[in-house]
């Protein structure tokens, strides 16, 4: 795919959503770390369900420590693997308070210091609640940068890679947003709804749907 190509595709995705951003509800650099810790293997909308119990009660590492493990448990119990994510972010909010003041720290190291959080995760902190041009790339993000021939990549770091390097500037801050988007609603896994896409004609992917 060209540099043209490229343009108009998210000058098409901006013009549709001007303004993407994650579908997690957060209001501190905390919630969207504690949210996105939450939100392996389940959806968005599980976790907002438990976020809107645990937050009024505990959203900040202290608050979360003074709850307790089995207090934090009870709040997110509802979510998938909810033991494990409780002792992870359990054992970060320690991290948090006892090494960086409370606060969640902004550099790719430092983050992926903490328990539970890798790299997708790192990505998801630094763009999302500080504003730093990463590519976190999930499996939307891998399937829809390889089937449209955006950015072809064998794993997530090479896709990274390249949606780095071959994404326009002026958008890359909110890419991974908008491609996001595209992966869980248009481009979808089995059936791509390419009769809907709105970069159906720029797309490459060669086995494109005729119904939306």
């Amino acid at each position: 795919m060209n540099a043209q190509k490229r343009h108009e595709i998210f000058t098409r995705l901006q013009a549709e959503n001007p303004n993407p951003t994650t579908e997690l509800n957060w209001t501190t650099p905390f919630e969207l770390l504690a949210a996105v810790l939450l939100s392996a293997q389940a959806t968005d909308v599980g976790v907002n369900k438990a976020t809107a119990r645990l937050y009024p009660v505990a959203n900040t590492p202290q608050g979360i420590i003074d709850l307790g493990i089995d207090g934090l448990k009870a709040h997110i119990k509802t979510i998938g693997l909810y033991n494990t994510k409780a002792e992870n972010l359990m054992k970060t909010c320690h991290m948090l308070v006892n090494q960086h003041d409370g606060k969640v720290p902004e550099t790719r190291e430092a983050l992926e210091a903490l328990p539970g959080v890798g790299r997708k995760t790192a990505n998801v902190i630094l763009n999302t609640a500080f504003g730093q041009p990463t590519m976190a790339v999930d499996t939307h993000i891998f399937r829809v940068s390889n089937r449209t021939g955006i950015a072809k990549g064998k794993n997530v770091v090479e896709v990274e890679q390249k949606l780095l390097r071959h994404v326009p500037k002026g958008f890359l801050h909110d890419a991974h947003h908008w491609l996001i988007l595209h992966g869980r609603y248009t481009c979808v896994a089995r059936k791509p709804r390419c009769g809907s896409c709105i970069i159906e004609d720029l797309c490459e992917f060669k086995d494109k749907t005729e119904l939306a």
